[in-house]
Formats: C-alpha cells, sequence, structure tokens
C-alpha cells in the first residue's frame, strides 16, 4: 500500500523550523536587516512588533509600517528584489522565524494553501498603505492618530473588549501620522481625558478602547 503523504499546513509551515527555516530572536532595538542589505530570506513573527523604516541620507527617518504576531517581514524578498527596500528593527523583544528565499519560493510553487495564503495577505497590506495615503492626504492628523492606534492594536468593527499595546514613544507615532510630537502629546492627552485610551506611566503598556472607533 503506498504511503499516504502529509497535508501541508500554511500555518505550521510559518511557524515551525525545518530545511531552511530557523527560529530567531532580537531584543528591543536590534536591527534585523537594514536597507540595501541582501533580500535573501522572509520572516515570520512569532512574538513582538517590528518596525520599517527608510531613512535618506539627508532627511529625519519615515516609519513605513509596524508589524506584529503573525505578520511577514522582508515580503522585497519573494518580489524579485536583490537587495532591501527598507529597514526593519524590532520595536520589542521578538521572536521571528527566518524562511530563506528559495526555499519560500519553492514553497510557494508547490503548495497553493500556502500561495493563496501569502498573496491574500499581500493584496490586503497593499490596499491597507492606500487606505493610509488616502487618509495622509483626507484626514486631519487627530484622526490619523485614531486611526494608527486602532491599527496598532487591531481593532475593527467586530473587537470587543480593550486592548493593551508596548507603550510607543510619542515621536514614533508622529512620524507615522506625519505631524509633530508635540501634537501627538496633545491628541494623546485630549484622548485619555476622554476615556479612548488609559496609560499611567511611561514605558508601561498602552490599553486602547473599543470607543475609540467612534471618533
Amino acid at each position: 500500500m503506498a504511503k499516504s503523504r502529509r497535508t501541508f499546513n500554511p500555518k505550521t509551515f510559518l511557524s515551525t523550523i525545518g530545511v531552511g527555516r530557523k527560529m530567531m530572536s532580537f531584543t528591543k532595538g536590534q536591527t534585523i536587516y537594514s536597507l540595501n542589505d541582501a533580500a535573501d530570506a522572509l520572516f515570520a513573527i512569532q512574538k513582538g512588533k517590528v518596525k520599517l523604516s527608510v531613512k535618506p541620507q539627508t532627511g529625519k527617518e519615515a516609519i513605513l509600517d509596524i508589524l506584529s504576531d503573525g505578520d511577514l517581514v522582508g515580503k522585497d524578498s519573494v518580489a524579485g528584489q536583490s537587495s532591501r527596500t527598507a529597514s526593519a528593527s524590532a520595536m520589542t523583544d521578538c521572536t521571528l522565524l527566518r524562511i530563506e528565499k528559495k526555499v519560500m519560493l519553492l514553497a510557494l510553487a508547490r503548495h497553493v494553501k500556502l500561495a493563496n495564503m501569502f498573496w491574500a495577505y499581500v493584496l490586503a497590506r497593499n490596499i491597507r498603505y492606500q487606505q493610509d495615503l488616502v487618509d495622509q492626504h483626507c484626514s486631519s492628523s487627530e484622526k490619523r492618530l485614531a486611526h494608527t492606534l486602532l491599527l496598532l492594536a487591531h481593532f475593527d468593527e467586530k473587537s470587543f473588549g480593550d486592548v493593551s499595546v508596548p507603550n510607543i514613544h510619542h515621536q514614533t507615532l508622529a512620524e507615522m501620522v506625519g505631524t509633530t510630537r508635540s501634537r501627538v502629546s496633545c491628541f494623546m492627552t485630549r484622548f485619555r481625558k476622554s476615556g479612548f485610551i488609559d496609560y499611567t506611566r511611561r514605558g508601561e503598556p498602552l490599553r486602547i478602547n473599543r470607543s475609540l472607533l467612534s471618533f
């Protein structure tokens, strides 16, 4: 009798070690890769938050995205890019699964479920980026900040209760929103007084209330 083939599970592939896949730990502030490094691997976040950014030779750093559990970092490695188009660093202590580029490309070619999941994820992120661009041009800084906080907490209309996220420096939020640190501090104080968010001391988790959706 022929030996039955084990069913391929995309989630297992993206969360376990194997040939060309190894688990890596990064401490808060540590660089995962830098702009123009070789795009030779994809990372699947198991735990923690990762910042994607670009810093021109002249000018301040621009934060492109903040990714967390279940997100993929370094998608440029499977998009035909030979070098990184942005930098990635750990915002918190992180655990990431590093998947070699050739291993990921082979798996995408062989397994339809993984390919469908991957491309659905990529399309969803691209739509998010388009919405953020429209938001940048059409919404006030205060509303952009509210939107950013909700995204960090993974809130949507189906979410319930409050969510705690690692406290993020106001300067980082300002770079994401496209405004000044002083304005972010003002908005955060207003949100706290309105009961949309709650935080006490610097460095403690930031609690985001579902009521922020109404804003």
